[in-house]
């Protein structure tokens, strides 16, 4: 691999000086546990052969809230029965509310132009009210409470208050249909329910509350439902039951105490689906959580009181409890619902330039679109803009040009990669190293990062292989719901290495010291940076009657991934376009628009193991024109050719 000729960005002293990074490496220097220097690579290094005295300082240096203990990790042979700070007691939600103050800790924009404000003190109260609320109606510990919302300001007060009481949070996206939602909740059983009367996207108001009779009827555990509204008043007629999120706020008194919980103490359940089953319900710890994204903040992304912090997300996608978090470092943060293109192509770089912020977050198809627009953004001023991080799926080398050259020139522009399984970064960005084009500038601080062939061995530098970890880290989930001897936890990410954290990404280190994701190693889908089961889609088509059997997979394609549904009909009955349509709007309805295949194909068979088993992964390398080997383990290998030849008549003659 060649070195890059020149870097795209690179730190100068006066970056690193007043850096968090820097001031990190000093507090080590002062306590006498790390002599102070700006070599990053040292620094993570020392990080991973020293996790006891790094998590501690991590926790001393960015101040949490709480009672540390002595036990910084208490060793298991086992990779994911170590646990970290286990007699340590803290509360999640009282280190996300720092302030108490009028300053602005949160700011809501939607698509349509609503624009709401709350401060900090205001922020703290409705917490507390509505955490008042939660023990009034006998609430206990650990019951689940689901949010079926818009990325709103009442979406965090929620949250805040069902963390502070030790309640554990589940939260989907409006987009999702009823039986994705369903899914996810009724493995749960959540006792409460949030929503919102209606959202905005692209123009169009959208009706969440028509849906929820039906989830309701499919999900008994639900006793009550709140609802808050977009915007205005609370307008009910669907159920007068429904009780009215600012009412609570308004005649409930305020609970002031916050309890201290375990570090590990369950705090919210996100869903990352499989080829199989239902989603896969992914438990995250408190203090696990609130570690890691302190570390990620002020260590890797520099962020530090009164920053203002954007990120475009949905509360579906881990990157909005990420956001969140970022409160922690007393930020003020920017919740924006909609649309990103609209009104206008430019809506989102209008908005950071206007609001000034200072950490813009987006996925590395949105700035891909920006590039393929043509957009211009000179005109605007970015002089408060630092960092912009880019995530969900990789960052080509002709988006980070383009950044520089259209954007900003003299900004931070940082590739981050981890996901819903760790809720938060494996590699990602830091203010000492240079940024070079296409590359993640390095390893996450404390996390062993390393690259594996499929031997579990270590590869040679600079070939590709297999994302893994090594050693233990806090952001590991603490379980999955109602797993059974961990059965489901344990094949997720420890049946490809023994004792190795797998985590599904093929990755290549570079001479620069950074990272190149390729994408996904397995058979999980990718589309636009959110991770989709192929079992979801199967669970829709399975159920359609004029089709047999499917097949689904990823396909790189212009920076991103499409999803390619190969279908196998009954009888001599030929695929057409009304049956394409019918498949896509199912797919749509039931699941979300992200699940819906870019194209649906027929085809005479489906490749199978002599198990039984559909071979995603093969048919995957063949529309990729990669060379397959040992199908001796393929019952029938001639179903292949097919495949062969889609590839080479069809796929490799696109445009």
């Amino acid at each position: 691999m060649k070195r890059n000729q020149a870097s795209l960005w690179s730190p100068n002293e006066e970056i690193k000086k007043r850096s968090n990074l820097r001031f990190f490496c000093k507090h080590l220097d002062n306590k006498k546990i790390l002599k102070y220097n700006q070599n990053f690579p040292r620094l993570w290094k020392w990080s991973v052969n020293n996790p006891v005295d790094f998590w501690s300082e991590v926790w001393n240096f960015t101040k949490i809230k709480g009672y540390k203990g002595k036990k910084i990790i208490s060793k298991n042979r086992i990779f994911y029965k170590n646990i970290f700070f286990e007699d340590s007691r803290l509360n999640y939600a009282e280190n996300l509310l720092p302030k108490k103050n009028n300053d602005i800790a949160l700011n809501f924009l939607s698509e349509n132009g609503i624009h709401k404000k709350v401060t900090w003190k205001k922020l703290y109260e409705d917490v507390c009210k509505f955490s008042y609320f939660f023990k009034h109606i006998n609430l206990k510990e650990k019951d689940r409470i689901a949010a079926y919302v818009p990325n709103t300001i009442e979406a965090v007060v929620s949250f805040l208050a069902t963390s502070k009481n030790g309640l554990v949070w589940s939260s989907c996206s409006p987009d999702f249909g009823i039986e994705g939602v369903v899914d996810r909740f009724y493995q749960i059983k959540p006792k409460i329910l949030i929503t919102c009367d209606y959202y905005f996207y692209n123009g169009k108001k959208i009706n969440i509350l028509e849906k929820i009779p039906k989830l309701l009827k499919k999900i008994k555990s639900i006793k009550k439902v709140i609802v808050f509204p977009y915007s205005g008043k609370f307008q009910n007629k669907i159920n007068t039951k429904f009780l009215d999120f600012n009412k609570i706020i308004k005649n409930s008194k305020s609970d002031y105490f916050f309890k201290k919980y375990k570090f590990n103490h369950p705090l919210y359940i996100l869903y990352s689906s499989g080829t199989t089953g239902v989603p896969k319900c992914i438990t995250h710890g408190a203090g696990n959580v609130l570690i890691e994204h302190n570390k990620e903040f002020s260590l890797h992304c520099n962020i530090s009181n009164r920053n203002k912090i954007f990120y475009y997300t949905t509360t579906g996608w881990m990157m909005w409890n990420w956001l969140v978090g970022g409160l922690s470092r007393g930020a003020n943060l920017y919740l924006y619902d909609g649309s990103p293109t609209y009104p206008k192509r430019s809506s989102l770089l209008d908005f950071c330039s206007r609001e000034k912020i200072n950490l813009f977050g987006v996925s590395a198809k949105f700035i891909d679109f920006l590039k393929k627009e043509k957009l211009n953004f000179k005109n605007l001023n970015f002089s408060d803009l630092k960092i912009i991080t880019s995530t969900g799926s990789p960052l080509v080398k002709e988006s980070f040009e383009y950044v520089y050259k259209n954007i900003k020139k003299n900004v931070h522009l940082a590739s981050i990669s981890g996901g819903t399984d760790v809720v938060g970064c494996l590699v990602l960005g830091n203010a000492f190293s240079d940024v070079y084009s296409g590359e993640i500038q390095g390893e996450s601080l404390g996390i062993d990062v390393d690259v594996f062939g499929e031997n579990g061995k270590k590869i040679r530098k600079y070939e590709k292989g297999e994302l893994v970890v090594k050693k233990p880290f806090p952001t590991m989930p603490i379980k999955f719901w109602n797993d059974f001897k961990d059965r489901k936890f344990k094949k997720a990410y420890f049946s490809k290495f023994k004792n190795i954290w797998h985590h599904g990404d093929f990755v290549q280190r570079t001479i620069n010291g950074g990272y190149i994701i390729h994408g996904r190693s397995d058979a999980t889908l990718n589309p636009g940076g959110v991770r989709i089961g192929t079992a979801e889609i199967y669970r829709q088509v399975e159920n359609i009657n004029f089709i047999k059997e499917s097949l689904v997979v990823g396909q790189n394609r212009d920076n991103d991934v499409r999803i390619i549904l190969f279908v196998v009909l009954n009888s001599k009955i030929k695929l057409v376009k009304n049956d394409i349509e019918f498949i896509k709007n199912k797919i749509k309805k039931n699941c979300s628009p992200k699940h819906v295949p870019n194209k649906i194909i027929q085809i005479p068979e489906i490749p199978k193991t002599r198990s039984g088993k559909i071979v995603e992964l093969t048919v995957k390398k063949i529309i990729h024109g990669e060379k397959v080997e040992n199908l001796q383990a393929i019952a029938n290998p001639k179903s292949l050719d097919f495949f062969k030849k889609l590839y080479k008549n069809y796929f490799n003659n696109e445009q």
